[in-house]
């Protein structure tokens, strides 16, 4: 419930909004402040994050997969349907050991795709559902609370909402194992030194924490939209 005091309403489930906004700000600024600093970090074998991409593709059986130039700073994706793995201006001809991290992460995805990895086919299959309740789960709320608090559009917001929230959870071990499977290539296949594997953790573990506090803020906003909304009883 909300609290009436000095001629405004005061709703204490902003907090949870506010929670996870500080969980997503302080992700953001971890990831930026890491691949900031080993970025400057050179590799010793002096091959770029296109040329590790590649090597790792090849080395892992994967022939069917592009690697293309996208502009941006860690815009950095590997596209399945179309099997492209993409890197960023910042990762694509930089041979520092951020940017071979970032680049075998990406190489990660691919090998997931290949290996026909279950998180990753469940997440792809969720794309299309995830759209549609990231735009539309909202103003379904809304247009029910306009509408004199019409539970049905109500309800339906929150579910189709709901969709999105699961798509940023089963995100989680799909990142999580990405990021494991890079790190494990990086060494097997002797592209980086045990030290420069280390620095690679540290920065694939920084940027783990952006889904984390993705995730954590969509469950969040889906618990204040249920604590909202979620009940059969109009607000007074």
């Amino acid at each position: 419930m909300g609290y009436y005091g000095y001629g405004y309403y005061f709703d204490p489930t902003y907090f949870l909004v506010l929670i996870g906004a500080v969980l997503c700000i302080f992700a953001q600024f971890r990831v930026s402040s890491t691949y900031n600093k080993f970025s400057k970090v050179r590799s010793r074998t002096g091959m770029t994050g296109a040329e590790a991409a590649q090597r790792i593709l090849q080395m892992s059986g994967i022939y069917d997969v592009r690697v293309e130039h996208i502009r941006g700073s860690l815009t950095d994706h590997y596209d399945p349907t179309n099997k492209v793995l993409r890197l960023s201006d910042t990762v694509y001809g930089s041979d520092s050991v951020a940017a071979i991290g970032v680049a075998a992460h990406e190489c990660g995805h691919a090998v997931q795709h290949n290996k026909g990895y279950a998180p990753l086919q469940i997440r792809s299959t969720l794309v299309p559902a995830a759209n549609i309740g990231s735009k539309a789960g909202i103003p379904l709320i809304i247009l029910g609370a306009l509408l004199g608090m019409n539970q049905v559009l109500i309800q339906i917001g929150i579910w189709v909402f709901a969709l999105a929230v699961l798509f940023q959870v089963v995100t989680l071990p799909v990142e999580f194992n990405a990021s494991g499977r890079a790190l494990a290539m990086l060494g097997d296949y002797g592209m980086l030194a045990n030290d420069e594997v280390k620095s690679c953790r540290k920065v694939l573990s920084a940027a783990a924490l952006t889904y984390v506090a993705a995730a954590a803020s969509a469950i969040l906003q889906l618990l204040r939209l249920i604590l909202m909304f979620g009940g059969n009883r109009r607000r007074d």
